[in-house]
């Protein structure tokens, strides 16, 4: 069956689910209405936003009203990471919970990960949000041998990885370089020979994929994207690195301008807004992820994000008439291996946004190549941005998102 067909079957028991059930959805909807295809569903469905999901939870805390079973129903709890805001609490069935498995099983096996061959090692202290459950639980599924790294040092999961052999990594691009620094530093020699990344944009940047290349040689460095309120979305296009798939069986996704609010053409950068067509007990219709992409097509149709996620759309910012996202900004400073951490500083001066780069180098001689790193950003952006430098070891560091950009005054 075509994906349009599938989707197409799978919103109309969706909405035969939902409707009148889910008293979210029975106010925001038109009343009676159902859609006649995919197209109607697009044209006439509002849109979702994060604010609507946290109007809904503090109007009726602390789920909310977008549940389509008494509460007895739910079996799991998950909440957001708190990126954008507030975490917010999510519920699960039991049956929706074996559906974003079932994503995850797709993310696997466009990796390439073999159960009775691979030993997968997470490298996270497992919390409330839903990405390190799903992960988990979908390798124990398929048979994979599956080692939590909760509570370890880096150090202790690096010796825990090569003592028990493990041979796919899955953790956030930000990790995997402290991490890879960390084995390289202390010479321990493993048998990871795949490093699954998500949480971030970094996992289809160019200069990120080759830093981690460099740091676990021979390892394949492989893309994937999901949020807690839809579940994992993507996977990296086998063969097509920095292009991730969107699983449509299980999405319907748009992608659209942030302006008109119009779908945008093959090549187009948009808003990516995505329909949960298996998670029926607290679905999302339509929903503003907040991730800029540009729309591209597989060989076989299938829809593509070119470079991945390039950022969040509220995180890009002006200055001077430029347009920085944190992803360029990052693809300059993975090129430079002696930066440790850094961070992005905003401030606003004589009424103009203006940025400056705090950078911590692995040791202290690297700091001569500050004007070099300055030099470099400003030849990529076409804006000077002022690098200064930290004592190594001054930056926060990070297991999980890395929280890179900070709105503070400069300091004399």
């Amino acid at each position: 069956m075509a994906v349009r067909d599938v989707q197409w079957d799978k919103l109309r028991r969706l909405l035969a689910v939902i409707l009148p059930a889910n008293e979210f959805y029975a106010r925001r909807l038109p009343k009676k209405w159902r859609p006649r295809s995919l197209a109607d569903f697009a044209a006439r469905c509002p849109l979702l936003t994060k604010h609507d999901l946290v109007a809904d939870r503090e109007g009726c805390p602390p789920y909310g009203t977008n549940l389509s079973w008494p509460l007895e129903r739910y079996t799991r709890f998950c909440q957001t990471s708190g990126t954008t805001g507030r975490p917010l609490p999510w519920l699960d069935t039991s049956e929706d919970w074996a559906a974003m498995l079932g994503c995850w099983r797709r993310v696997y096996e466009a990796a390439g990960v073999v159960p009775g061959r691979d030993r997968v090692f997470f490298a996270f202290t497992f919390g409330p949000f839903l990405g390190f459950w799903t992960a988990f639980e979908a390798a124990l599924g398929m048979g994979l041998m599956a080692m939590p790294g909760g509570g370890l040092s880096s150090t202790a999961r690096l010796q825990a990885m090569a003592e028990n052999r493990a041979t796919v990594l899955c953790c956030t691009p930000t990790y995997a370089v402290r991490l890879g620094e960390a084995r390289v530093a202390h010479q321990i020699e493993t048998s990871i020979r795949m490093v699954i990344v998500a949480g971030e944009p970094g996992g289809s940047i160019a200069a990120t994929r080759q830093r981690l290349a460099s740091l676990w040689p021979g390892a394949v460095i492989f893309d994937h994207h999901g949020l807690t309120e839809a579940g994992p979305v993507t996977h990296e296009e086998p063969g097509l690195p920095g292009f991730l798939r969107i699983i449509e069986e299980s999405y319907f996704a748009e992608i659209i301008d942030v302006e008109t609010g119009r779908e945008v053409p093959n090549g187009g950068q948009g808003e990516l807004v995505l329909t949960t067509l298996d998670r029926l007990g607290c679905p999302l219709l339509r929903y503003r992820t907040g991730d800029f992409v540009i729309k591209a097509r597989a060989a076989d149709g299938g829809l593509l994000l070119a470079g991945g996620i390039l950022s969040r759309t509220d995180d890009m910012v002006v200055v001077r008439g430029v347009n920085i996202y944190p992803s360029a900004i990052e693809g300059v400073l993975r090129l430079f291996p002696e930066v440790a951490e850094y961070q992005v500083r905003e401030e606003w001066l004589n009424g103009m946004l203006e940025l400056r780069l705090v950078v911590e180098f692995h040791h202290e001689a690297d700091a001569s190549l500050a004007p070099m790193l300055e030099k470099s950003l400003t030849d990529a952006l076409a804006l000077r941005i002022p690098v200064e430098v930290f004592p190594p070891g001054s930056l926060p560091r990070f297991e999980f998102k890395a929280r890179r950009w900070v709105k503070a005054p400069l300091t004399d």
